[in-house]
């Protein structure tokens, strides 16, 4: 399960150092493939192998009415690997997708993690607190 939050900076050819914790689990677990798909939440996610063909295969049953989002999922995926150094590397398309240049949070979501522009993933956390706990949320904190 991955967790937590990572404050990264991408290289020029637009690569992320995956912090030690989360490399040594994704080389164990997919053998540092990965892949890359755009969110319509404005970010990207980021899954390790096993974890990206469970997704897959719930998309790619979703019905006629959504081709629209199993183009989206399917359609922006990228298959990539971790490289000798512990970088992956992010196309420039999705990047574009992200509104992703250099600061970004990588955050752990439990099987996949997501990866934000620093700036966007701070105004919308800001939005979500300030909107207040739904009551969803207020059942199981304690």
């Amino acid at each position: 399960m991955f967790i937590g939050i990572s404050a990264l900076t991408l290289d020029g050819k637009g690569r992320m150092t995956v912090p030690a914790r989360h490399r040594d689990m994704l080389l164990a677990q997919a053998a540092g493939r990965l892949t890359l798909t755009k969110s319509p939440e404005g970010c990207l996610m980021l899954f390790g192998d096993a974890q990206w063909q469970e997704f897959r295969a719930k998309i790619s049953q979703l019905p006629m009415e959504a081709q629209g989002w199993k183009r989206i999922y399917l359609g922006h995926a990228t298959e990539t690997e971790i490289d000798a150094t512990g970088r992956v590397l992010i196309s420039p398309e999705l990047r574009a997708a992200a509104r992703i240049e250099r600061e970004i949070d990588l955050i752990g979501m439990g099987s996949h993690f997501e990866i934000w522009d620093r700036a966007t993933h701070q105004s919308r956390e800001a939005a979500v607190i300030e909107a207040g706990m739904p009551e969803a949320v207020r059942n199981i904190v304690v």
